[in-house]
């Protein structure tokens, strides 16, 4: 893989320290990344094979405000949320950051736009927020989430002279069937940063484990992180000749939103000998997390570094929001918008764009170690060890060493 060029050099690069959160995105477009050094399939671009983004900001983003005044009143990077609040500290948080660090690297204007009524917001509130971007002067609109394709679809059509970067996406198409050439969809290999937290959880002695997912069962994103869950949690029982147990839901997560029904299902698992949940969905964390503690617990984090958060977050499988945000931004502003509009991208290890976080304060493993955890990921990397993202197979698949039950 090109060293001196890397694009995404996330949080990772075995000193990965912070990520960034609902898990959305669709299974249309997110086809294998290139092996190190060859170039992408046809219709698909990866950020190792393109230029560095000038001006790309090392600032923490907590330092950039969230809301700046444009002397003019327009704006010209502008975010729209995905459902949920602005700082869940997960996906919109981790996108927004992107936002904030290119705008700010670049002297740039930006402002962020929620669709109305919230969690319950229409795909026309999603529109309009849209809209509302490019009416403000925005040249590029960053949507959020799986859920805005149908708004963002219209918008794109509407709005054909600005530019759309849809995160956890694919390429969207006018009625005729045309491919839109000003929306690129960014999407990320889930699968694989969910395999490595089940492998590493049971490497480190957990076996009973939960996992908890958002959109309830409807969001590939957050299908394939769970199912890539299970498959490490199986080869490292597997490896381990032990048999692990498994609870899996769906169940108080198709909104995202933290519950006291979510909360109440995930502290009887506890109570019942689960030890460790995924907390994949978003703010459903804070109710897994105060579920942990009640009952002491641990808790995996998605899409971010959630280790802050709480003392019950072992590790996190995280995707790196923030610095693929900043890289399609990028292709706006020095006219190589071509190589990713209308495209495919789709992000994994040989982009250093999924990981576990590595640094002293997150990595809270007892005996699975940080050099163990490199050998797998260069495993993934080098092709030796592939993960399947045909999350269909998870019911239908008879797990060697894991007892699945599904709720």
């Amino acid at each position: 893989m090109k060293q001196t060029k890397k694009l995404l050099a996330l949080l990772l690069c075995l000193g990965m320290v912070a990520g960034l959160a609902a898990c959305g995105g669709g299974t249309q477009g997110t086809s294998d990344s290139p092996a190190p050094e060859s170039t992408a399939p046809a219709g698909e671009t990866t950020p190792a094979d393109t230029e560095e983004p000038a001006g790309e900001a090392a600032t923490d983003p907590d330092s950039i405000d969230d809301n700046m005044t444009s002397a003019d009143n327009t704006y010209q990077v502008a975010f729209v949320t995905d459902v949920g609040q602005l700082k869940d500290k997960s996906f919109n948080q981790g996108t927004y950051d992107g936002v904030k660090l290119y705008a700010a690297a670049n002297d740039l204007s930006y402002k962020y736009y929620q669709p109305a009524n919230g969690n319950e917001a229409t795909d026309d509130d999603r529109f309009d927020a849209m809209q509302a971007a490019v009416n403000g002067g925005a040249d590029v609109v960053v949507c959020a989430g799986y859920l805005q394709e149908a708004a963002l679809t219209r918008a794109a059509i509407a709005n054909p002279d600005t530019k759309f970067v849809f995160v956890d996406g694919y390429p969207l198409s006018d009625e005729s069937g045309n491919v839109l050439t000003n929306v690129a969809g960014i999407a990320f290999k889930e699968e694989q940063a969910g395999y490595l937290a089940g492998y590493a959880a049971v490497k480190d002695g957990f076996t009973k484990l939960g996992f908890s997912g958002g959109g309830g069962g409807t969001n590939p994103a957050c299908c394939r992180f769970g199912y890539g869950y299970v498959q490490g949690a199986n080869a490292a029982a597997a490896e381990e000749n032990v048999t692990v147990d498994m609870n899996y839901s769906w169940q108080y997560g198709s909104t995202f939103q933290p519950s006291s029904e979510l909360q109440t299902m995930i502290s009887g698992w506890y109570a019942n000998g689960t030890q460790i949940v995924f907390a994949c969905g978003g703010s459903m964390f804070q109710s897994i997390s105060a579920a942990a503690s009640a009952n002491d617990g641990y808790v995996i984090g998605v899409d971010v570094d959630q280790s802050g958060e709480s003392d019950t977050v072992i590790t996190s499988a995280m995707k790196g929001l923030s610095d693929a945000v900043q890289w399609a931004v990028g292709h706006v502003y020095d006219g190589t918008w071509d190589e990713i509009g209308g495209t495919a991208t789709s992000l994994g290890v040989n982009d250093n764009a999924v990981a576990l976080p590595t640094s002293d304060d997150a990595w809270r493993f007892e005996t699975f170690t940080v050099e163990k955890y490199e050998a797998l990921y260069q495993q993934m990397v080098d092709g030796t060890l592939v993960v399947d993202d045909d999350y269909t197979k998870l019911d239908t698949t008879d797990w060697s060493n894991l007892t699945l039950t599904v709720i």
